[in-house]
């Protein structure tokens, strides 16, 4: 999918906006299904590479549900959500317990927030706070990349308040 069409794709939600990485050719279009944040990235120049999908952010609700082979994403706890997809038989890399992901399915999930959240003993979020969802060979063109979001592999840590909660248009 083209820049172009992932715009046109979006756009029933409501205006996107992109912004371009000059440096290495990579886009990335920025949306909002009601309250899920949706960032379209295109790592590789003129095409899409992952979709993100992110929690709506600390008390907010939505009717929106992301669902991992019935498991809600952002509902169900992490730990849970992750050991689910070990009994499936999927592998979860954990060796960067903020990143998991599940290789050869290409989802990664994200579990940091500065937000006030319930955490684990160790300090992550109970829940993930957002799925990155890719080609299933996508880990595997970016060794050393873990399931890191687009946005921070390029470098572009947004301002967690806008990513989660203000407007994408």
């Amino acid at each position: 999918m083209t820049l172009e069409e992932a715009r046109a794709a979006v756009t029933p939600w409501g205006l996107p906006r992109v912004e371009h990485d000059e440096d290495d050719g990579s886009a990335t279009v920025f949306t909002a299904c009601r309250e899920i944040r949706v960032d379209v990235a295109l790592e590789e120049p003129g095409r899409v590479t992952a979709v993100e999908l992110w929690w709506p952010g600390e008390g907010r609700r939505t009717g929106v549900r992301v669902l991992l082979d019935g498991d809600d994403v952002f509902t169900t706890p992490a730990d849970h959500l992750l050991r689910r997809a070990q009994e499936r038989g999927w592998t979860v890399d954990r060796s960067e317990p903020q990143y998991p992901f599940i290789p050869g399915a290409s989802l990664g999930f994200t579990r940091e927030t500065s937000q006030d959240v319930p955490r684990t003993s160790g300090g992550l979020p109970v829940h993930v706070t957002s799925v990155l969802v890719a080609d299933e060979h996508y880990y595997e063109h970016r060794p050393g990349t873990a399931a890191r979001p687009a946005s921070r592999r390029r470098g572009r840590v947004q301002e967690e308040g806008r990513r989660q909660h203000g407007p994408v248009a």
